[in-house]
């Protein structure tokens, strides 16, 4: 199978997926018995995703209110001509509040998504990125209110 194929699976691959994106704890036994399989059975399809690349890791999510990142925003970052993504990369992947980073088609080059514990934590990260070189002007917008955050759809 090559990366440009999409992996085949089927309504009970899609099942378990979907119970594993909202608890990935899930024991095989109690994946198994909602979708009326074995724990091993589960098990190697779980290994069979894992092997396909469907699922890449399990984890956790975190509430960054929660923890005290209060402040989230998205920065438009504009560069200079013949910015390479990897001069951007290196720029902002070492800023823990970013969070999220990609070159984007349209007037800006890059979007960064950056949480901060206040106003004065986003303006210093923003301070530091716009310090780079290669940056012309960035653009701010602050989220308000999250109204909807969830993984990729399971079914294409």
């Amino acid at each position: 199978m090559t990366q440009d194929e999409p992996v085949r699976w089927d309504a009970l691959d899609e099942s378990l997926v979907t119970m594993l994106l909202a608890d990935s704890r899930r024991s095989f036994a109690d994946l198994g018995a909602q979708v009326g399989l074995s724990a091993s059975a589960v098990k190697r399809r779980v290994d069979r995703l894992r092997a396909d690349g469907v699922i890449t890791a399990f984890t956790l999510r975190l509430d960054p209110a929660a923890l005290g990142w209060t402040v989230e925003g998205y920065v438009e970052l504009y560069c200079r001509p013949s910015t390479p993504p990897a001069a951007i990369r290196r720029a902002v992947e070492g800023l823990a509040e970013v969070v999220d980073a990609s070159t984007v088609s349209g007037d800006a080059d890059a979007l960064v998504r950056i949480l901060a514990s206040d106003m004065r934590h986003f303006e210093r990260v923003l301070e530091q990125i716009g310090a780079e070189g290669f940056v012309e002007r960035t653009k701010s917008v602050l989220v308000l209110s999250p109204l909807i955050r969830r993984p990729p759809p399971t079914m294409h």
